[in-house]
């Protein structure tokens, strides 16, 4: 069988978790280098310059979450910054029991800190999702309300499919539960505006733009945690984090936030595009929101196509797309979040556009899409079914 040889340049369209750098970032990670290489703890004055250079990026994320400089923290990374903050809230909350709430959506981060958090003793609470992905606020409610809840945790919105969840109402039933929220806004944050309904946030800087090694958290004075593992100066990153790394983020933060309305309506429009072309293909389900979604994600999965082949067909075309379908090497398992929604988990392709993707790239996509589907249902001996 033959393939279509690709296009002068790659086109990629992977962009969820792990977006190229901000054209500013770049520019002050090389700052940060030279500036602020040496230890920010430390009293002299190269320990001091990179110091500032923390305190001005927390300074920096603080402004764009609305949250108070001191709230701001760095971790490692973003599943850190998650497992974190799971570990120190629930060890926090032991005294009110040891039950763990989430959506049925959320990443593997956050449910399998769940799951540690939760033991001995206690239970991961899974509450179900409708077929757009998004979680029932009222029985989310209704989950809170049961005795033994040490903390709860929801994503901002979902990364695979965009569907945006009801943080809102979540978060006025913790607070009248008492029980602190953890939002995850990593598919969110530099993307759409994330807003004040949590307790303790985490974001991932690499989705926009930002330098991966490096994550967020913000916790609110009134929540309380307690650390876990040995005890140290820095609980939340044991050892410190990268100063260039953190300053970069930052940068790229605002930067992205000061352009999210040109970028949100261009990359709406796009998605839009991909939607309505996709649906034209025989037997396809595309997934999640319409409306109430991310505006640079887009997910749909085809009938009678594997989706490991489907990303390596189109791989061979030039074209860099994600899968949340699939069957992973490790697990052998289809995508958690495809399977709570009760959609079409094989065959998936998901698109996660970067501000630098152009109209010509999506329209180069979707003329190839149509002929990789039906060579990988023709090596799969479907074709015609």
């Amino acid at each position: 069988m033959t393939h279509p040889t690709p296009a002068a340049g790659r086109i990629h369209l992977d962009n969820g978790s792990r977006a190229p750098w901000h054209p500013l970032a770049r520019q002050a990670f090389l700052q940060a280098l030279d500036d602020g290489w040496a230890d920010p703890r430390r009293l002299h004055t190269e320990g001091r310059r990179a110091a500032a250079l923390v305190d001005g990026a927390r300074e920096a994320v603080a402004q764009v979450l609305g949250a108070r400089t001191e709230e701001v923290r760095f971790t490692p990374s973003h599943t850190a910054a998650l497992h974190t903050a799971v570990a120190h809230v629930a060890r926090a909350r032991r005294r009110h029991g040891s039950d763990v709430v989430v959506s049925a959506v959320e990443r593997a981060a956050v449910l399998h800190a769940a799951e540690h958090a939760a033991a001995p003793g206690g239970r991961r609470v899974s509450v179900d999702v409708d077929s757009l992905g998004r979680v029932d606020a009222e029985a989310f409610a209704g989950a809170l309300r049961h005795e033994g809840v040490a903390m709860a945790a929801l994503q901002h919105a979902n990364g695979e499919v965009g569907t945006l969840q009801p943080v809102d109402a979540v978060h006025e039933a913790a607070l009248a539960a008492g029980v602190p929220l953890l939002v995850d806004a990593g598919a969110s944050l530099g993307h759409t505006a994330v807003g004040p309904a949590w307790d303790v946030l985490a974001a991932d800087p690499a989705d926009w733009g930002g330098p991966a090694g490096v994550g967020i958290s913000a916790v609110r004075h009134r929540t309380r945690t307690v650390a876990t593992g040995p005890e140290g100066p820095e609980p939340w990153a044991p050892g410190g984090v990268s100063v260039p790394a953190v300053f970069a983020a930052a940068v790229a933060l605002q930067a992205v936030v000061e352009d999210r309305v040109d970028a949100d309506r261009r990359r709406r429009e796009l998605v839009e595009h991909i939607r309505d072309r996709v649906s034209q293909i025989r037997d396809v389900e595309v997934v999640g929101d319409p409306v109430e979604r991310l505006p640079h994600v887009v997910t749909f999965s085809f009938l009678y196509v594997d989706g490991e082949a489907l990303v390596t067909e189109l791989d061979r075309a030039g074209f860099a797309v994600g899968s949340g379908s699939a069957c992973t090497a490790s697990t052998l398992e289809p995508s958690h979040v495809l399977a709570a929604m009760g959609v079409l988990t094989h065959g998936n392709v998901r698109i996660a556009l970067d501000r630098s993707t152009a109209r010509e790239d999506v329209d180069r996509f979707l003329q190839v899409l149509p002929g990789a589907v039906d060579r990988v249902r023709d090596m799969l001996g479907v074709q015609g079914l």
